[in-house]
């Protein structure tokens, strides 16, 4: 038998905040388990894999490469958050890299097992969705503090030098 993700920490992630015991066992039941070792990829940029990850234990590293094709790191994920809310939403391929950084348990979900909820549980989809536009809301708007830190700075205003 598969291993099952765990619905509570499904539900106390970024993705699982509006789901109640039974929608989160339902989305649950549509994901998978992936145990990664340290350094191991979960990912990698420019891939065709659209699937949705949550951090259920551990860490992941977000990262994205240069100009000049050197890896940097962007982000460090906490159990909990998701990623790869763009690949899974428009299709398209990765944007960034996801590497473990000790030993790393990630829940999956694929578009196909999410699709099949529409169909039987539009209810739980809605509200993944919701929370999926909400991640994404809260990525823009540090994206749009840190641009306006930067400009703050090169620009020397607001007085933080």
């Amino acid at each position: 038998m598969s291993e099952v993700a765990d619905y509570k920490l499904v539900r106390n992630s970024t993705v699982g905040t509006e789901l109640t015991e039974d929608k989160a066992k339902l989305l649950t039941a549509k994901m998978g388990v992936r145990h990664l070792k340290d350094g191991e990829l979960l990912v990698e940029e420019g891939k065709a894999d659209q699937t949705l990850f949550v951090l259920a234990a551990g860490k992941l590293t977000v990262i994205s490469k240069d100009s000049n094709g050197a890896e940097q790191t962007v982000y460090t994920m906490r159990e909990g958050e998701c990623a790869g809310t763009r690949a899974f939403v428009e299709q398209s391929p990765r944007k960034a890299t996801l590497r473990a950084v000790g030993d790393a348990t990630v829940y999956t979900l694929t578009p196909a097992d999410f699709e099949s909820l529409l169909d039987t549980h539009p209810r739980v989809a809605f509200k993944v969705m919701r929370a999926l536009f909400r991640v994404t809301h809260a990525n823009l708007a540090r994206m749009n503090q840190e641009s306006k830190e930067l400009t703050n700075y090169i620009n020397k205003t607001q007085g933080r030098y």
